[in-house]
């Protein structure tokens, strides 16, 4: 019974009238959002509560909350009502009040500073808030008053309470003020004030830091108010002896993490490099943590050997350009950047054994950036001395890179390995970066250490060194031109010596390769050498994503060296797709690593070799399209298509995509006779009917089909033309049973290689259109985004060719009357620029038309919106009929008008907008 009372009292006061924001109903429904076990009276009782913490009523609740009878969560709801009154309404308060409401939260504060510690702190941000807001001029000396008040000896409270209140107001105040919703105005005029009332906060801080007898809680309080304080971007020169007082308390274990957090955010921020001389005594200060960096990685403990690394990390990366700057101390800097070496190769496996390492890796790059930076002398010296510096990080990256052993790797979790993908690739992008600074030098290094390990005879090589020094080979080959390189022909001289022992090292040999396809393509004399090694991976599932994506590389860059290897590599390649041995996206890749092959072969080459490849997939179709329609039949044809999509995607005969010049081209066989792909779509037309026939009402076969043409149609462009008449029956019957967004696509793309698509006599333009048009009202995104796409392509047609002219003289008016219904507010906000860009292309192709029906379809009241007015419409008409140049300025006066026509105009929606 006091239950169901108690929740008719919430759910009735959210009914009921702004009076019912009492006391007991708060209670009540504070009740009801903690322990009713129903969720749907508990989010009745959050959104009701939420209005009670804006209402005017909440002035008088608050305090009642606040009693020393009621429990936390109720005192906590009270406090939290004050600050957002304070934070959100603060112009609702009369100036006369302010002292009394100062006062009463400085009583509260002093109340609870030995009671509920949650309270404690909303009651701390309610007064910063209120401090915010007076400062400067209202309450002059906010944070001295604060400190005074809480030194009075004549408080009930205890010592140790009172100043543990004070330093949780301090620290909440910068935190308050970071998050505040002060105009920029003021915000200036407050920072400076809390710059200048630092002075009252720092000699305290210090005094409490340094105090022997202040309890471990209080000097834990004291660095953390500190962190807090620095982030309002105090000079570093005034936080000296803060920040050497925290690194005196490192060596205390119960402040650690506090005085870590302190030193690097007062470090860290961006004004500090204006102090170099405060910067030169630091860098003593964080050598002198080497002994316990070493003891605390012999010991295992991350947690302290991180700290210690972020520190580091701060000062060297935050100001490498200041402290590069002071040749004069090179040698301190040097020892610094030697430190953060050690970090980088701190021991252990990232990340099951050490997770310090990683936030080195920024620095490197920032040291290399500001050496490179400076004018050619000084670089020169800095040169000579971090090369060396270099090298040894390329050492130590590649050591952290190592795969664990295979037994250790086997215990690792799936999260464990994926995370050490990702710092492998973050190591792999430092290397490359490294080049810049060390240049070929880099890769003759790793060449000779390659070369050293493969031809050893006195000591069995692990696989796991070898796999490194092959990954940074391959790190640097895959980003930069290695064409010229002298020590690759080695390279993949040494490739083949390798005993390929196990999947992770099988895998870097197959991206390797892969990386150096380019320079193959310049010495096919060399692909011979590696070929057959892809070919072989290619038949292992786990080198699926590997083998596969090189032999794609390859096949891309090589085509035309690789004729005498065609009848290999299809055979091969036809075997696998058989044998079902690769992922669905694999097998796409494979297909067009065929294509880009079959391309550079001669037309009855090309045709024999797509008979054998694609006759077993036919059959499988022609199986299938006689079959009922089920969920297991439709992934097995949504597969097919998108194999005979992928493949005719790279299958090109034109070589219209190749950049080769000179005697390149003469490698290039003359197509003869039709061209291939046309012959296959043509011999499939008919049975991929069929298969629509029976699947038009679903739409990821529609959208397979449609990829088939759409990839055929970028490929052979006016090649295309004898497969127009077919296209054209197959998109109206499309249409005619729902416009989807692929067949919108498929129509546009055909539109723009074949603007005379539209000539055919086998497609109603009128349906297409209107079918467009009813598109534009669908509620799915991609449908309507592709129906634009259609009339922006379309509209532009209309002098040109005939029927199209036709249609939209005939229908136009019915385009425009369902885009303005759309910016009226049918439509997502977020497809405001689409429907924007139907207006721009029907005012620069159909104005006579567009400047007549806009007026007409703008005349009847209400439309699109109640909510406009009959000038606002006018002016609207008028805007867009001017602008026939700038498409951002049509842009622009639609999102003014969607927001006029939703009633939003002016509020803060507009500004995600």
């Amino acid at each position: 019974m006091e239950r169901r009372e108690e929740q008719s009292g919430a759910a009735g006061a959210g009914a009921a009238s702004a009076l019912d924001f009492t006391v007991e109903n708060v209670e009540k429904a504070l009740h009801q959002l903690y322990y009713d076990p129903n969720i749907e009276n508990k989010n009745l009782a959050q959104k009701w509560l939420m209005q009670a913490q804006v209402s005017p009523q909440a002035w008088h609740f608050s305090w009642q909350l606040l009693q020393p009878d009621k429990v936390p969560e109720i005192q906590y709801f009270g406090a939290s009502a004050l600050h957002i009154k304070i934070s959100r309404y603060w112009s609702d308060i009369p100036t006369d009040q302010y002292e009394s409401l100062k006062a009463q939260l400085f009583t509260q504060i002093t109340r609870f500073a030995s009671g509920s510690k949650i309270v404690l702190t909303r009651l701390c941000v309610a007064l910063a808030s209120l401090a915010l807001s007076m400062m400067p001029d209202a309450w002059p000396c906010a944070v001295a008053d604060m400190v005074r008040l809480f030194q009075a000896e004549d408080s009930p409270v205890d010592g140790q309470g009172r100043c543990l209140a004070l330093l949780e107001l301090l620290t909440v105040l910068p935190e308050e003020f970071q998050t505040s919703r002060l105009p920029q105005y003021r915000k200036g005029l407050v920072r400076t004030s809390l710059a200048v009332e630092c002075g009252a906060v720092f000699p305290l801080l210090e005094q409490l830091l340094q105090q022997p007898s202040s309890p471990s809680c209080v000097r834990q309080k004291v660095l953390k108010c500190f962190s807090s304080w620095v982030q309002l971007e105090v000079p570093l020169q005034d936080c000296e002896a803060l920040i050497q007082a925290a690194f005196a308390a490192l060596q205390d274990s119960e402040l650690f993490d506090s005085s870590v957090e302190a030193i690097v955010n007062a470090i860290s921020q961006p004004d500090a490099q204006r102090y170099v001389n405060t910067l030169l005594k630091l860098i003593p200060l964080v050598l002198g943590l080497q002994e316990q960096l070493r003891q605390a990685v012999q010991n295992g403990d991350m947690e302290t050997s991180h700290g210690i690394c972020r520190i580091a990390v701060a000062l060297g990366e935050n100001h490498s350009r200041a402290l590069l700057d002071q040749v004069e101390h090179w040698q301190s800097f040097l020892a610094l950047v030697n430190m953060i070496m050690f970090c980088t190769g701190i021991p252990g496996h990232y990340p099951v054994n050490e997770t310090t390492s990683s936030l080195t890796l920024t620095f490197w790059y920032t040291l290399q950036d500001d050496i490179l930076s400076f004018e050619a002398e000084k670089q020169a010296v800095y040169q000579q001395v971090y090369r060396p510096v270099y090298f040894q990080l390329v050492d130590v990256l590649l050591h952290k890179a190592q795969f664990p052993s295979d037994e250790e790797y086997g215990f690792w979790s799936s999260d464990e390995k994926e995370q050490f993908r990702i710092y492998r690739v973050d190591i792999s992008d430092t290397l490359m970066y490294v080049y810049e600074m060390l240049g070929a030098e880099l890769l003759s290094n790793l060449y000779d250490k390659l070369g050293r390990l493969l031809t050893s005879s006195e000591e069995p090589y692990s696989w796991q060194h070898t796999e490194a020094l092959l990954y940074g080979f391959q790190s640097i080959a895959e980003t930069i031109d290695v064409n010229y390189s002298d020590v690759v022909p080695g390279l993949i001289g040494l490739i083949p010596r390798i005993s390929i022992s196990n999947v992770q090292l099988a895998d870097t040999v197959m991206f390797t390769i892969g990386a150096l396809s380019e320079w193959l393509a310049d010495h096919p004399v060399m692909i011979n050498s590696v070929l057959p090694l892809v070919l072989h991976a290619l038949g292992n599932p786990e080198l699926s994503v590997s083998s596969v994506s090189t032999l794609k590389k390859i096949c891309r860059e090589c085509k035309y060296d690789l004729p005498p290897y065609a009848a290999n590599i299809v055979a091969v390649s036809q075997d696998v797709l058989m044998k079902q041995i690769h992922k669905t996206s694999q097998c796409m890749w494979l297909m067009q690593a065929l294509g880009f092959l079959l391309s550079a072969l001669q037309v009855e080459e090309i045709l024999k070799n797509l008979h054998s490849l694609i006759s077993p997939y036919i059959q499988q179709l022609e199986k299938l399209a006689e079959e009922i329609p089920n969920p297991s039949n439709k992934l097995a044809i949504v597969h097919i298509l998108g194999l005979l999509s992928n493949l005719f995607t790279t299958l090109d005969i034109s070589h219209h995509d190749d950049d080769h010049e000179g005697p390149e081209l003469r490698k290039l066989p003359v197509p003869q006779g039709p061209n291939p792909v046309v012959v296959v779509l043509q011999q499939v037309f008919q049975l991929i009917q069929k298969v629509l026939s029976k699947w038009l009402n679903d739409a990821q076969v529609v959208e397979a089909v449609c990829a088939i043409f759409e990839k055929s149609v970028k490929t052979l462009l006016d090649d295309f033309a004898p497969m127009v008449p077919q296209l054209c029956e197959m998109l109206g019957r499309m249409y005619s049973t729902i416009p989807q967004a692929s067949a919108l696509d498929l129509t546009r793309q055909a539109l723009k290689r074949k603007p005379d698509l539209f000539l055919c006599e086998r497609l109603d333009v009128k349906a297409v259109f209107q079918c467009a048009v009813l598109a534009l009202k669908f509620p799915e995104a991609p449908t309507v985004k592709a129906s634009c796409g259609f009339f922006t392509e379309l509209l532009p047609r209309c002098g040109e060719v005939e029927s199209v002219g036709k249609v939209v003289q005939e229908d136009g008016r019915m385009l425009l009357i369902a885009v303005l219904e759309a910016i009226g507010g049918q439509a997502s906000r977020s497809l405001m620029d689409c429907f924007a860009d139907i207006l721009f292309t029907l005012n620069k192709h159909c104005f006579s038309l567009l400047s007549m029906w806009i007026k007409e379809a703008l005349q009847p009241p209400g439309f699109p919106s109640a909510r406009l007015s009959p000038e606002q419409k006018d002016t609207f008409s008028q805007q867009i009929l001017r602008e026939r140049v700038n498409k951002r300025r049509v842009k622009e006066m639609v999102k003014e008008f969607t927001l006029l026509c939703r009633g939003l105009h002016g509020t803060d929606y507009t500004a995600d907008y």
